[in-house]
């Protein structure tokens, strides 16, 4: 057990919320590293994608999500993701490897291997960790919690922006109906669902910058200091 140098601070919520970018900007601030577990989802979801063999061993499945090597490594003020080696960053990013991941992430053997490896990164603390199930299931007893939401055409709209600044072929019918589906899939999953931790504080970012969010989120960790 690593001694304990920082808070350890948690953001959940859905799809298009914002919180890579909230968590990315918390972290930064506070000097604190940055964990976006969502990634690592969709980083076994691309992996998963060009494996031949099934998932219906959840303890093979468990073996396999166990040996891959995920890292984060920040390459000139953007957070890279490496799976096995290779920069997967961009590859984990579409709609295809989106909807894979959360299909894969209620694979049992897959949520263990995860939810491992991400407890071994924040175990020291002095992070910030965003995903779905961070509050809730990772670290349940973490030091501040944020649930990060946003009306659902909103969401939609971001996603669809992000696609096409990379000029991917979507409408805003599809990604909303992307949005909606998704949403689906993480709420009423049997594993680790998507929820609202009890003591997580709520933040509404609709209609609100990220640099306003990002402040709200310094004045609660700075009082919690306190």
């Amino acid at each position: 057990m690593q001694e304990k140098k920082g808070l350890t601070v948690t953001i959940d919520g859905p799809s298009g919320a914002g919180k890579s970018t909230a968590a990315k900007g918390l972290a930064q601030r506070l000097g604190y590293v940055y964990i976006d577990t969502g990634a690592m989802y969709r980083a076994v979801a691309l992996e998963a994608r060009e494996r031949a063999s099934g998932f219906d061993d959840e303890e093979g499945l468990y073996q396999w999500a166990s040996s891959l090597k995920i890292v984060f490594s920040d390459r000139e003020g953007e957070t890279h993701i490496f799976c096995n080696g290779r920069d997967v960053t961009e590859k984990i990013r579409s709609p295809e490897i989106s909807l894979l991941a959360s299909e894969i992430s209620k694979r049992k053997g897959v949520r263990e291997a995860l939810v491992t490896m991400q407890r071994e990164m924040g175990e020291g603390g002095s992070v910030v960790l965003e995903g779905r199930d961070t509050g809730t299931v990772v670290f349940p007893h973490a030091d501040i919690k944020f649930y990060l939401d946003a009306d659902a055409r909103e969401r939609a709209g971001r996603r669809f922006d992000e696609l096409a600044k990379k000029e991917v072929a979507v409408s805003f019918d599809e990604t909303l109906r992307e949005v909606i589906e998704r949403d689906r899939n993480d709420m009423n999953r049997a594993l680790s669902p998507l929820r609202k931790a009890e003591d997580a504080v709520l933040i509404d970012s609709t209609r609100r910058s990220a640099k306003e969010v990002i402040e709200e989120m310094v004045r609660h960790v700075e009082a919690k200091k306190e």
